[in-house]
């Protein structure tokens, strides 16, 4: 029994060096990619170490004494732990609740397009506020909301209105920011929907109108289940990132007077690294928000396995 085992795993591992030895083209190919994500993803993970240490950059990472969970609990301790976690959360949340279930619509909709001009000049329309960086988008949000110069101010001014200074409103900047981002981002991730869409078999469509289904029929029951593989993965990735909203756009958008609702854990992150110093503060709190986003992609990936057939692994 033993003798045959072990004739099995040999052949296995020859089987195995062949299959690496026909293919070493394709993983000489890969190698370039391998080593730069090593050196710039996997190597820089040992600073991480730096949150359980009183780093000086005069001492260096090993050179620094350990400081155990002090970090951690400061940050928990502090006034701005609820804060950033309840903007963070809020902020997020309405995100992934516009972003999420817009681009499938769109897509939809596009599907059922038959003008082919109309098709791609609203799609190209729709495609192009992608390509606006965030530093201009930004800039062009805080323009455009101005309460005295602003285009909006202007045109609500026409019918004797006054517009409020809602960049200063903590209120508004989460709407602000969820739909600023629906406007710019929906029409670009559409493109996935769109493809997956344009795969489905034509003579699927043919069938359903010889039983005599309709528009909304063939959408509900062809469309949107040759979505849901798709739009299931999408939504367990994006809860993945639940804790990681984009830096640079609330940062840019951010004041005195809407902190209260636009201090995120990024922007809590930067200000202690960066502008105090705080290395091993800001460290602490990064590898917590990371730990709290494996979390929730592992729980969410765990559900849609056990509900579906669809999972990332």
């Amino acid at each position: 029994m033993s003798a045959n085992h072990s004739k099995t795993k040999k052949k296995s591992s020859i089987g195995f060096v062949e299959e690496v030895r026909r293919s070493r083209p394709l993983y000489l190919l890969m190698l370039p990619s391998i080593i730069i994500f090593a050196l710039f993803t996997y190597y820089p993970m040992y600073g991480i170490v730096i949150a359980f240490k009183n780093f000086t950059p005069a001492e260096g990472i090993m050179g620094s004494s350990w400081a155990g969970l002090k970090y951690f609990k400061q940050y928990f301790n502090s006034y701005q732990f609820g804060l950033t976690i309840k903007n963070t959360i809020i902020i997020s949340l309405y995100t992934i609740a516009v972003t999420f279930p817009l681009p499938v619509i769109m897509g939809l909709l596009v599907n059922q397009m038959k003008a082919q001009k109309f098709k791609k000049f609203f799609q190209v329309s729709t495609y192009l506020p992608h390509f606006i960086s965030t530093v201009v988008m930004a800039g062009m949000l805080i323009l455009f909301l101005s309460p005295s110069t602003g285009i909006i101010a202007k045109l609500v001014g026409l019918l004797g209105f006054k517009l409020p200074n809602l960049m200063g409103s903590a209120k508004a900047f989460p709407h602000i920011y969820v739909w600023s981002e629906a406007w710019q981002h929906v029409g670009w991730d559409s493109i996935l929907y769109i493809a997956t869409l344009s795969s489905v078999d034509p003579t699927l469509y043919e069938a359903a109108t010889m039983d005599g289904a309709n528009k909304w029929h063939k959408m509900i029951h062809i469309d949107v289940p040759a979505l849901l593989p798709t739009a299931t993965i999408m939504f367990i990735m994006r809860m993945g990132s639940v804790m990681s909203i984009g830096f640079e756009k609330v940062y840019l958008l951010q004041n005195t007077l809407n902190s209260t609702s636009s201090e995120i854990i990024s922007t809590y992150v930067y200000k202690m690294g960066l502008v105090s110093s705080q290395y091993s503060l800001s460290a602490a709190i990064g590898l917590f928000n990371n730990i709290i986003n494996l979390i929730l992609l592992l729980a969410v990936n765990f559900i849609s396995s056990k509900m579906s057939d669809t999972s990332l692994i």
